[in-house]
């Protein structure tokens, strides 16, 4: 291999690794945004109130932009894994499951979910009395982003499998917590179901950032 062999392969490692520090970045923009509004936003309670109810009222451009940028770093992400996956176990699915969280986040946040709970202030207490198109497109953006993410975590273990053990746990946990989470946050404790969707994502989207971080080392 000549030196400009070298130099082009070289750049295309590098190419590759930036696109997947676009998935390890997702869980620190996410998270720090989010944390930032929970302390700073009036009347935002999270046990009360999910992180999408941020994308209501006079700042909730701030957390619909948090839910498009994670997608479309997730959508960059997607191109990092299937050309540093391709053909490997999980290097077909993987990719493609990140994508689909990555429109699902940003279906998401182009279309924030219906107040409710009293938040934003003025909003009547309790759930609204239906859902409204712009709600209906947020959950299912939501739906689709969960449901490829979950998926993943096991698509992802079966890539790690015996050779890296410790990641392929990881991934194992992370997969069966994150709708656990869910499920919890919406029938056994739903007066404090925000902490729980929350925690799902803080689960679901670190395991993804720290996933593109172990595969952008190698």
């Amino acid at each position: 291999m000549n030196s400009t062999q070298h130099l082009t392969v070289a750049a295309r490692r590098t190419g590759v690794a930036g696109l997947l520090w676009c998935g390890a970045a997702i869980a620190p923009v996410f998270l720090v945004v989010a944390v930032v509004q929970m302390i700073t936003r009036p009347g935002f309670d999270i046990a009360r109130h999910a992180v999408s109810s941020l994308q209501n009222g006079d700042f909730g451009w701030v957390q619909s932009m948090n839910f498009a940028v994670c997608g479309l770093l997730a959508l960059l992400s997607a191109l990092g894994f299937r050309r540093r996956l391709r053909g490997s176990r999980g290097g077909t699915w993987a990719p493609v499951l990140i994508g689909a969280f990555g429109i699902g986040m940003v279906i998401a946040g182009l279309f924030p979910p219906d107040a409710a709970f009293g938040f934003p202030a003025g909003t009547p207490e309790g759930a609204p009395a239906g859902m409204s198109v712009t709600g209906g497109l947020h959950s299912l953006g939501f739906f689709v982003a969960f449901i490829a993410l979950i998926a993943c975590c096991f698509v992802l273990a079966r890539h790690f499998g015996r050779a890296i053990p410790g990641w392929r746990n990881l991934s194992l946990i992370a997969g069966a917590a994150t709708p656990l989470l869910i499920i919890f946050g919406t029938t056994l404790f739903t007066g404090t179901s925000g902490i729980f969707y929350f925690a799902a994502g803080v689960v679901s989207f670190t395991w993804l950032s720290a996933a593109a971080w172990r595969i952008g080392m190698k």
